[in-house]
């Protein structure tokens, strides 16, 4: 017989099932009380009933569970700090879209030598969410795998869909479905149109395949997500968070029938990837806040213990703690210096309601 199928293909592996993984590590109730209020609130951002601004903050990805739970107990803690003005989550990205090769993120390659655990990957990633948000923490993730939101999705309260992912059918279906908010961000190439389509596609109903929480291949059939917006992270044509950039944003989501709501990454081409540079970004946000923009919600900032970012070394036992191993991040003092100050900004506007 001549071979027809799984000419490229080496091998299989078999997944524990959601619905095993989830009853060897199930939500506790703190946790779970947790991820209730943090839908709620981020939701209540969104719509316009919080008029706090929501600060999507943490690691570009998670590569060290120790460092990342360090990380989520200072973050909870100045959570606590800002709350009258800021609404914190921590990024907790467990899957990066590679533009060629490279690390793909803690659930493919948790222990960063080609090993690809992925059964381990999936345990580990959701034992440090239930660590995170029994710390009171709302918690953020990239929805980069059609399959992992469900062993996942149940502690995330905003989730993005990225730029290279925003125009895909697959992930506008799935984002459909998810139980969080989902923020789509522009194209690489700067374009809002495939964010902007997308947001009228989620909110739909779509059947589309995939597995149930028992592991078996089903007709998925979701409600639709009307907790979509947009994220502007910048593009090949340079950055697009400036007044202009935003005010065109604005015009083309009411052209299309959407409420502008928007959110800023201040990282990628936004800040010309120099880590350095988010805060100037941020700032500028607050200023357009403060100016009377009510169609700004949030930032996002790609932060960690340490600055910069590290290569994966030959050596692991090399790894600098606390460090990127993608993009680079500003440190902890900076971050928490500039949300102070953010923070302290926003506070007779937002306290007064009259954003």
């Amino acid at each position: 017989m001549t071979e027809l199928e799984n000419l490229n293909v080496a091998g299989h592996e078999i997944l524990i099932t959601p619905e095993k993984l989830k009853e060897r590590l199930p939500v506790t109730s703190a946790a779970a009380a947790s991820v209730v209020r943090a839908r709620e609130a981020v939701n209540a951002v969104l719509g316009g009933e919080d008029r706090r601004l929501l600060a999507i903050v943490g690691p570009c990805s998670i590569h060290d569970p120790s460092a990342a739970l360090e990380y989520g107990e200072r973050l909870a803690a100045l959570a606590r700090r800002v709350d009258e003005t800021m609404l914190i989550v921590m990024r907790a990205y467990f899957e990066k879209p590679r533009s060629t090769v490279g690390w793909k993120g803690l659930v493919n390659d948790p222990y960063l030598n080609d090993t690809f655990r992925v059964a381990d990957g999936l345990t580990i990633a959701r034992q440090l969410l239930i660590d995170l948000a029994e710390l009171g923490l709302p918690l953020s993730t990239e929805a980069l795998n059609a399959i992992t939101p469900q062993y996942l999705q149940d502690l995330i309260a905003w989730s993005a869909i990225g730029a290279r992912t925003s125009e895909s059918q697959t992930h506008r279906e799935m984002a459909s479905g998810l139980s969080s908010a989902v923020g789509f961000k522009n194209g690489t190439d700067g374009s809002l149109d495939a964010a902007v389509n997308a947001m009228h596609s989620v909110a739909e109903p779509h059947r589309f395949l995939g597995i149930n929480p028992s592991g078996q291949v089903a007709v998925i059939e979701t409600r639709g997500n009307a907790n979509a917006h947009i994220v502007l992270r910048g593009g090949a044509g340079g950055p697009n968070y400036d007044a202009g950039s935003i005010a065109a944003c604005e015009r083309k989501m009411e052209k299309a029938g959407l409420k502008p709501v928007i959110m800023v990454d201040c990282s990628h081409a936004n800040s010309n990837k120099n880590p350095a540079t988010q805060p100037a970004v941020a700032r500028s946000i607050v200023k357009q806040i403060l100016r009377g923009n009510r169609s700004i919600v949030g930032i996002m900032l790609e932060s960690h213990l340490h600055e910069g970012r590290q290569r994966i070394p030959d050596r692991l036992e090399d790894l600098r703690y606390g460090v990127s191993i993608t993009d680079g991040c500003i440190d902890w003092s900076t971050t928490e210096s500039l949300l102070l100050e953010i923070a302290e900004a926003l506070r007779p506007t937002v306290l007064s309601g009259a954003a």
